[in-house]
């Protein structure tokens, strides 16, 4: 898909041969660079994925050690509670 286009001034200017020949090599230019850029953008989105894959699966160890944590100290707080209302309950 070329992307230069030539105005007629180009042309009048120039001549139709020049000009064309010009065009044609601007766009195999940005063709190629455009390429390149495909390549490089494909190549570091692949990093990016890895480390944000690697990143996650870290997040979630330390998500499930957090949970394991949370339910161990809330079961260390309520266990006494409970037993401590019951003994009350069951004094009187």
């Amino acid at each position: 898909m070329p992307l230069a286009k030539p105005s007629r001034e180009f042309y009048e200017r120039f001549g139709e041969k020049l000009t064309d020949e010009s065009v044609n090599c601007l766009n195999g230019i940005e063709g190629s660079y455009r390429a390149e850029l495909r390549d490089l953008f494909a190549a570091h989105f692949g990093q990016f994925e890895e480390k944000l894959e690697r990143r996650l699966a870290d997040l979630r160890v330390e998500l499930h050690s957090t949970k394991a944590d949370m339910l161990k100290w809330s079961l260390a707080l309520w266990v006494p509670v409970t037993l401590a209302v019951l003994g009350l309950y069951f004094k009187r």
